[in-house]
This record gives structure tokens, sequence and C-alpha cells, in this order.
């Protein structure tokens, strides 16, 4: 039997050992205690809005299929046969009527029951059709569309693990007239050789920006601007929002310059008229201008979905140094002159030939291989810890742009998870 890891010798408020990125066994127990005992995004429902709809998924290193049943909306499954546990479905999404194993020919409806196989006398007169459909996600939780799921059939309730960030969710789905975002455009994978860790890490860490995209800035016409250069002048706050979410917040800085949309280019209102109007007649005018200026959150729920502006992203880990990453552009339902261009831009910004993903994927990497050498075996997170405040707005633990405070908020949930399963 392997020895427990003393988790608290490994994590401290202002520094983590390097170890936590190259162990096996270390990846081994956050597979069990964070990705399988724990809730994690899965999908959304406008990804399978039809009975019989599918999506391919993955908890960890589960294989689950999200299923629109005929008689209980969305639920999700094991994607494996009862009978000798092949990969039932293969394909991505779809719709369908039935899955059949291609190996010896079980099949079983889109609400998971066994139908039947060949030759079933053969499997005795006791034979429980019923006793082998396939396996249910024991818990499944569903708020403004986004779906969550954990493999525990005990534990944390939903709601406990959402905490106040739901508020990120609701600010997401609010930026529709309709209250809803669709996620049906398809996703973009890539495949990061780096441990799973480093992105929500990297996705809320306004530090790297000015450095590691500095070619997005000089080409967007920002790299000179006092936002990027004097951390004073930049308004955006950094936020913890308990339980592992962390937010940059650049509603701030928009509100400061006192122009909406900037969060979508600085395109001007008149630009979208049907939009303006949408919004407003939908919650009014002062609500929707409020909405239009603020834009959309930039936010990690833990552990693996990115709410990354007018992008979704999520992930699921494979081994301790590699890492499958899937994006979608956010599209807001009753939002066409938005979502046309939202389309363009998850492809200039999260494409293989684009400015933001190749770049934040190559300092994975490079961390990664920089990490396989041991030494020096602590890596450092104080940056800030001297000018943390609980924002009066929120309430909430916030600092300026730059520092380190939702990293140190991630390792700080991090190790209450793996030192509470120890």
């Amino acid at each position: 039997m392997s020895a427990k890891i003393a988790y608290d010798a490994l994590i401290h408020p202002d520094r983590v050992h390097g170890s936590l990125y190259i162990d096996p066994a270390i990846f081994k127990d956050e597979m069990e205690n964070i990705f399988h005992k724990g809730w994690v995004f899965v999908g959304h429902v406008s990804e399978v809005p039809n009975v019989g709809d599918f999506a391919r998924r993955q908890i960890g290193r589960q294989p689950v299929l999200i299923l629109h049943t005929p008689r209980d909306g969305v639920k999700l499954f094991l994607n494996r046969c009862t009978h000798r546990g092949n990969l039932l479905c293969t394909r991505a999404r779809g719709n369908a009527n039935s899955f059949t194993c291609p190996y010896h020919g079980w099949s079983f409806g889109i609400g998971g029951e066994l139908r039947g196989m060949p030759m079933p006398g053969g499997m005795g007169e006791d034979f429980d059709k019923e006793g082998l459909s396939l396996a249910e996600v024991p818990r499944v939780g569903i708020h403004r569309g986004f779906i969550f799921a954990s493999l525990a059939r005990e534990g944390m309730s939903f709601d406990d693990y959402l905490g106040d960030a739901k508020i990120l969710l609701d600010r997401a789905a609010d930026l529709s007239p309709e209250g809803e975002v669709d996620l049906s455009a398809g996703w973009l994978k890539h495949r990061f050789k780096a441990n799973w860790k480093m992105l929500p890490e990297n996705n809320t860490d306004g530090y790297h920006v000015v450095t590691t995209h500095a070619s997005l800035l000089r080409a967007t016409g920002v790299a000179d601007s006092l936002a990027f250069n004097d951390e004073k002048g930049d308004p955006s706050l950094i936020r913890d929002w308990g339980g592992g979410h962390t937010e940059l917040d650049f509603a701030p800085r928009y509100r400061m310059m006192g122009m909406p949309f900037l969060w979508f280019g600085g395109t001007s209102p008149k630009k979208l008229p049907n939009y303006v109007a949408a919004m407003r007649e939908a919650y009014g005018e002062d609500v929707a201008n409020d909405r239009m200026m603020d834009g959309p959150p930039h936010a990690i729920i833990f552990p693996n979905l990115f709410l990354a502006e007018l992008n979704i992203t999520y992930f699921y880990p494979v081994s301790t140094n590699e890492v499958v990453q899937y994006y979608t552009p956010m599209l807001l339902k009753g939002a066409p002159e938005i979502n046309a261009r939202a389309i363009r831009q998850t492809e200039g910004a999260m494409g293989p030939g684009s400015f933001l993903l190749p770049e934040d994927a190559c300092m994975a990497e490079r961390n990664q291989l920089g990490l396989e050498a041991q030494y020096p075996e602590w890596l450092d997170l104080r940056r800030g810890m001297g000018r943390e405040h609980v924002d009066a707005a929120s309430g909430l633990l916030s600092s300026v742009v730059s520092d380190e405070t939702t990293n140190r908020a991630f390792w700080r949930h991090y190790l209450s998870v793996m030192s509470e399963a120890a």
C-alpha cells in the first residue's frame, strides 16, 4: 500500500513544491479526489436540445455520455458497455435512438436501458436486464444550462460547490436578451504537453499578459497603454470567490474608460443596434447598459471550466504531463450580431494559428520541461501578498490585476480538498 502524501508539506501560503506537477502518485490522488469525487464541468444543455441528442465527454479519466433522454431530460451515463466494458460510443456528438456495442452487439436505449443482445437465451432464466443498464453518473447539477457532474454518490452539494461563484455563470447568461447562452457551435481541441493545473493557474493570471502576449498587445494597439505598463493605473481586480473559483475582473477598467463594448473590441453601440435594443427591452435601459458596459466574466470555476469572456473552455487531464483542452464560442441567444463576430474572434484567439492559445500553450509546455529538472524544488507565489484586501463592493479577497491572489486561492482550495481526502 502506497504511503499517503502530506500535501501540507508541499503547499505553503507563498510557495508550492514542484513535485505537484510531475509526481504520478499525486496525479492519481487528484483524479480520485478532485475529478471523480468532486464536481466538474461536463457540458451545456444547448448541446443536447432534442430527445436522442448525445455528447461524448470525460469526467477525469472516465468516459461519459450526456444524453437527452425521453423521460428524464438530460442525464449522464458511463460510456461503457455493461457486458465486457467496451467503449460504447466513439462519436463526439449526434442523435441516436440506441447505442449498439460493436463487440458483442448488446444494444442500449437512449434512456440507458439494456434493450437486448444476440442469442439472449444463453444468458439463463434468471438474467436481469435492468441490472445491466448503462451505469448512471450519480449526481448531476445544472445552473443556467451549464452541466456539472460528480461520480461520488455522496459529498458536497452542488449549491455548496458553486457557492457565490454561480454569479459568474449568471453574468455570462445575462448578456443574452433571452437569458441563455448556446454552446452548440462546435469545439476546438488542443492537446498540451503540460500538467493540468497550469491551465487554471494561467487563465486568471494577469501578470503574464504583458510578456507572454506582447505580440497580441502590439497588434491590437494597446501595448503602450497605461493599463499594461503601470499596474496602479489599471483598476481591474483579481478575485478569490472561494472554493477554488477565481476571477480576473476587467469591468472596473471598462467603467473607468466609460465605453461600452470594450470587451467586444470597442465596437460602437451604433454597430449593434438590434442587440442593444433587445437588451434594453429585456432588462430595462439601466440594467442593460450596465451589462453591456461590464461584459462577460473572465473566470475559473474549479477545477476545469474557464469562462473566457466570449469563449468557453474546459479540459480533462490525461497524465502528469498531458492535458486536453476544448474551446467554443459562447453564443448569446437572441444576439446574432454578437454571435457572428464571436465565432470569428474564437478562431482568431484560440485557433492553431491564433495569438492567445499558442502563446499560452508554449509557456505551459516550457514550464513542464523546466519542472522536470526538479531543482530548485519550490515555485514562488508571493507576489502581492502584502496588498490583498477585501473589496468593499463584492466582499471578496481581491488585489491588483498583476498579483498572484488567484493562484494562491487555487492552491488553498486544492490543499483543502486533498488534505481532507488523505
